[in-house]
């Protein structure tokens, strides 16, 4: 099945590159679910004391390593997002193009709200 997975979202890849904005929205939604579906049976997965027990450790080895720098790789992926996307909103306000939307998430006074700090809103910036 995941083969399947794979040669389907190489071909949405393909599409991606040339989608406009709600497209590239949608196909990561549906990335992430993915990544979460995977991840969250691969966690069960390593919870089986049957497959622990049997698992040899260089392959153990190998899952940790690969996970590693995927968590690394998306940690690097949240820094860089946030900080960009954090700037360009920043931009916006100054120039007074911000949506009145994101205003209201910075309050009237102009200052920044901490993340979760309006009625249960968040929005890492």
């Amino acid at each position: 099945m995941q083969k399947k997975v794979r040669e389907w979202f190489s071909n949405v890849n393909e599409n991606a590159k040339k989608g406009d904005r709600l497209e590239l929205i949608l196909y990561t939604r549906m990335a992430f679910q993915h990544m979460i579906r995977t991840l969250k049976a691969f966690d069960s997965w390593l919870q089986d004391p049957f497959i622990i027990s049997n698992m040899p450790k260089d392959e153990l080895e190998y899952v940790w390593a690969t996970i590693y720098n995927i968590l690394q790789q998306l940690i690097e992926l949240d820094i860089k997002h946030t900080s960009e996307f954090r700037d360009y909103i920043n931009k916006l306000e100054k120039e007074g193009k911000l949506s009145p939307l994101l205003l209201e998430l910075f309050g009237e006074s102009g200052g920044r709200r901490r993340r979760g700090e309006r009625e249960g809103v968040s929005l890492s910036i």
